[in-house]
């Protein structure tokens, strides 16, 4: 005896399967089903990141570091987020925040990793092994295919846009201050000094940031100071002891 085809199924055949311009029509629509169901909640949300402390806008120095990483097309190898998986957080440490990236614009998660992800490189190396890095990268990771950088070295930054490129982030609503806009282009010196009369004022601003030549060459503000001031605060703003501490104290 043959079996009885279900009639839900018969409809479904001929009206969604052999019909492409309702088969299409009944795609679009579930996919803005989903997608509405995802995107809504963001309209009436009061926020959508959990703000972790120790999270800051970049100093002018870093800001301009990160303009040049981007610039170099330095995310088309090496990702900015180590994902919630065993591996990845036994190589690379604690997983990402999203609070980590709420000041970047654009962030630099990426999704191909020709290279090492650098979400934790802050302070992993010295200031010495990451201009031999940028010099000859053979020189420090014999199997890197990373193509050599040594012109950052002797090409001087630009520093008088520093001012409007925060200006610029302020609009996306990263928090530069007035104060901070103003000394823009001052603090960007005083990073690179540890001797400046600017400094006390300039760490309160910018809590943490390093400050020191990184280049090694105190006759010219190059790009490499820049690009290494950034690289050099990749993963150090929140101290994950306190912050694992604390999210195992509320799951009790």
């Amino acid at each position: 005896m043959a079996k009885k085809e279900n009639p839900i199924w018969g409809w479904h055949k001929k009206v969604l399967e052999q019909n492409s311009l309702v088969l299409t029509v009944g795609v679009l629509a579930v996919v803005s089903i989903g997608g509405l169901v995802e995107i809504a909640p963001l309209f009436y949300l009061d926020e959508t990141i959990e703000e972790v402390e120790g999270v800051r806008p970049h100093s002018p120095l870093a800001l301009m570091g990160r303009d040049i990483y981007i610039r170099e097309g330095c995310y088309n190898c090496h990702s900015q987020m180590v994902r919630p998986l065993r591996d990845e957080v036994e190589r690379y440490g604690h997983y990402s925040l999203a609070a980590e990236s709420m000041y970047d614009h654009p962030f630099q998660w990426g999704s191909k990793r020709t290279g090492p992800d650098l979400a934790r490189l802050g302070n992993k190396y010295s200031d010495e092994w990451h201009r031999d890095h940028m010099r000859d990268p053979r020189s420090v990771v014999p199997e890197s295919i990373m193509p050599p950088y040594a012109f950052l070295e002797i090409t001087e930054l630009e520093t008088g846009v520093v001012e409007g490129r925060l200006r610029a982030l302020r609009r996306l609503g990263v928090p530069y201050t007035d104060e901070m806009i103003e000394n823009a282009e001052s603090d960007l010196a005083v990073q690179l000094d540890p001797y400046s009369a600017g400094y006390d004022a300039f760490l309160a601003r910018y809590p943490g940031a390093p400050i020191r030549d990184f280049d090694g060459n105190p006759e010219m503000v190059s790009e490499l100071d820049a690009l290494i001031a950034y690289l050099q605060v990749l993963g150090t703003m929140v101290d994950f002891s306190t912050y694992q501490a604390d999210a195992d104290e509320n799951l009790r």
